[in-house]
């Protein structure tokens, strides 16, 4: 029979998109496309809607044709599995600390806690040690993994052999407006971090690097990348919590880092992805 109790305050998962929040300000920053970015952006469209060559601009209708509108096509309805919202709140939970490191924890404990059956908690749990992020112990539970600086800096060293260059391609190949459209996932991390919520912060600030290395158009290095940034975010053996002013203080870089990819100059982005890096294993 398992053993082992969850601690007060474990959450319940977070909705999807719940950290695409405005600045802790309340302010949103306008993001300004250099004059020759928004030359580029036109794309050879002409005055009056029409491109090179007389033809109209997309979405646009020729005098003289009809078109016959269509319904839309149908949303699909996202529907999340008990078992991925105790994942995603035991995520939440190890990122918050509230499930410590060394200590063991029971199903049927933590399926107490978030009202639902074992089962969910035991497929999650395992879930979590395939990840590494637990270890089984037959006839107990779960044992939460315990980690030291060595194996933080080793992932710090591996993300950025693989993020820094890649990102330094994109900062010479990306146009301006699209680091635009990536505004308001920076700005979440800084919303996360004004009011020190770590598990929040965790997930916006993975869903920002997503977005860049998303741009590369490499589906399995995008996997890669996030799959070593989760397993950073995991928290020490032993050691202080992130305090809020180290939170802020990577938000913005993200922030920074936009604001350089914008206006292009590349010489601040390399110095700006270097250094955020290099802090990765505090």
């Amino acid at each position: 029979m398992e053993q082992g109790s969850a601690r007060e305050g474990v959450r319940p998962a977070y909705a999807p998109g719940a950290f695409s929040r405005a600045p802790a300000d309340g302010r949103t920053r306008e993001c300004r496309v250099p004059e020759q970015a928004r030359g580029e952006r036109a794309g050879g469209e002409r005055a009056g809607g029409e491109r090179a060559g007389g033809r109209p601009a997309d979405g646009e209708q020729a005098r003289g044709e009809h078109t016959h509108s269509e319904p839309p096509a149908p949303r699909a309805v996202q529907r999340h599995s008990v078992r991925g919202q105790i994942l995603d709140a035991l995520r939440a939970a190890l990122v918050d600390g509230e499930l410590v490191p060394g200590q063991v924890y029971s199903a049927p404990a933590l399926g107490a806690r978030f009202g639902v059956s074992a089962t969910p908690v035991r497929e999650a749990m395992q879930r979590l040690a395939v990840e590494g992020a637990v270890e089984v112990v037959p006839n107990r539970g779960f044992r939460v993994s315990e980690r030291g600086p060595r194996e933080l800096a080793e992932l710090a060293e591996v993300r950025a052999l693989i993020e820094v260059p890649v990102m330094l391609g994109l900062a010479r190949t990306v146009p301006a407006h699209r680091w635009c459209g990536l505004r308001p996932l920076a700005e979440a991390t800084v919303t996360a971090a004004a009011v020190g919520d770590r598990a929040a912060y965790a997930e916006s600030d993975r869903a920002f690097h997503r977005a860049v290395l998303t741009l590369s158009g490499n589906e399995q290095l995008v996997a890669v990348a996030d799959e070593l940034h989760r397993r950073s975010q995991w928290p020490l053996m032993s050691g202080p919590a992130t305090r809020r002013a180290d939170l802020l203080a990577d938000a913005s870089e993200h922030t920074a880092l936009l604001d350089a990819l914008v206006s292009q100059d590349l010489v601040v982005v390399q110095a700006l992805v270097r250094e955020h890096f290099a802090g990765a294993d505090r």
